[in-house]
């Protein structure tokens, strides 16, 4: 067994490795929000001009093309979602693809929308849905990386690019450490919490051209609440993509993800960030190769995510227990890790096999993952 006997000598410098929220950047300290505008209206000239630079920093580190327009929205990505789902489907035929717990959830709300024609295309954990089954006349629901099962899509060019109906894709634990394909994507959604290690509660809602032309030549049957509102007498509501957000965002937060923006220009942008996302899965990966009692829940490397990495109990005498006994193990190993002050919340997520996720995001460093390998050989001696 590739178990250890001897508790390792080092801890990790962070003992954060949750998939949601994420790890704060490194060397993040709350004197950051020295200049945040606590007190002051979002408003007000001054807090106008913060939400304006979140956005527009947004586009630079992201390489968002000028023609897709950018809002901060209420509730994090699920509020972005939910957003996108009730003010663009409706006018054709919807495929949704679901191969974790969050693209179950958009089939379900498709579905209580009570869509005409609703096709779901579902994968058992650790795979993903047939893609070529989708079809360029129906409008497509996908989520880029499953957080909850650690597959993602290799890329986008099973998307046509003559479609005629709209993509709409969750990016929340992609954007930031992969590559979207921004031409392929009329609607792109995601949150402050995850790449970035940002505070939660603020979603971004992404629009190419094609959605904009949806929403101001489509009015949904259903009545739309508030919060989801994103057009003014049949035409798109501009304000909200220059900052003038539907409800009361927190400064504090814009001030939170401010600095992470800044963080990443600093390193070098968007590649920088995916680099560093890279090299920690690859850090984790190295160790699963030459363990004998963890494995990835997603076998195909080729739809393998780069941050939200799921494992899962392959020891062949722990593995054949019943799924209730299997976690039984791995509670009894977070509780050794979390006892020890070397790793927090990295169980499986709730609705997967038991086993455990790592967050390999931008914010987490290399070096730490290296240091949590020696104690998860060592936790799982002990659990064992």
């Amino acid at each position: 067994m590739t178990i250890a006997l001897s508790q390792p000598g080092t801890k990790p410098g962070r003992p954060f490795f949750s998939s949601g929220p994420c790890p704060k950047r490194p060397g993040w300290t709350p004197e950051i929000f020295r200049t945040a505008l606590l007190g002051r209206s979002h408003r007000s000239p001054a807090g106008q001009a913060k939400l304006e630079q979140a956005i527009e920093t947004t586009r630079d580190v992201l390489g968002v093309p000028a023609s897709h327009r950018i809002a901060i929205v209420p509730a994090s990505d699920t509020g972005a979602v939910e957003m996108a789902l009730w003010s663009l489907l409706g006018p054709r035929g919807v495929d949704i693809l679901a191969w974790d717990a969050f693209g179950e959830s958009w089939a379900q709300d498709a579905e209580a929308l009570k869509l005409g024609d609703l096709r779901i295309l579902r994968a058992p954990p650790g795979a993903i849905a047939d893609l070529a089954a989708t079809r360029p006349d129906r409008d497509i629901v996908f989520t880029w990386n499953g957080t909850s099962t650690g597959a993602r899509v290799p890329d986008a060019d099973w998307i046509a690019a003559d479609r005629q109906g709209l993509t709409i894709c969750d990016a929340t634990s992609a954007v930031f450490a992969q590559k979207l394909d921004w031409a392929k994507l009329d609607a792109v959604t995601f949150s402050w919490q995850k790449c970035l290690g940002g505070e939660a509660g603020h979603g971004m809602l992404v629009l190419g051209p094609r959605a904009v032309e949806r929403l101001e030549s489509y009015r949904p049957p259903w009545p739309l609440p508030k919060i989801f509102r994103l057009t003014e007498k049949g035409k798109l509501d501009e304000a909200l993509f220059k900052g003038w957000t539907i409800n009361t965002p927190s400064m504090l937060c814009v001030e939170d993800y401010l600095d992470a923006l800044a963080w990443a220009q600093s390193l070098g942008g968007l590649d920088a960030l995916i680099a560093r996302a890279n090299a920690n899965a690859r850090t984790i990966g190295a160790w699963v190769e030459t363990s004998d009692w963890i494995g990835f829940l997603v076998k195909d490397p080729a739809i393998r995510s780069n941050t939200s990495l799921c494992l899962t109990l392959t020891e062949p005498e722990v593995a054949s227990l019943p799924a209730a006994e299997q976690k039984a193990v791995v509670d009894e190993l977070l509780a050794i890790l979390e006892e020890a002050e070397v790793a927090y919340d990295i169980g499986a997520y709730r609705l997967s096999p038991p086993g455990l996720r790592i967050w390999c995001g931008p914010t987490v460093e290399a070096r730490d993952l290296t240091k949590l390998t020696a104690w998860l050989d060592y936790a799982y001696g002990l659990a064992r």
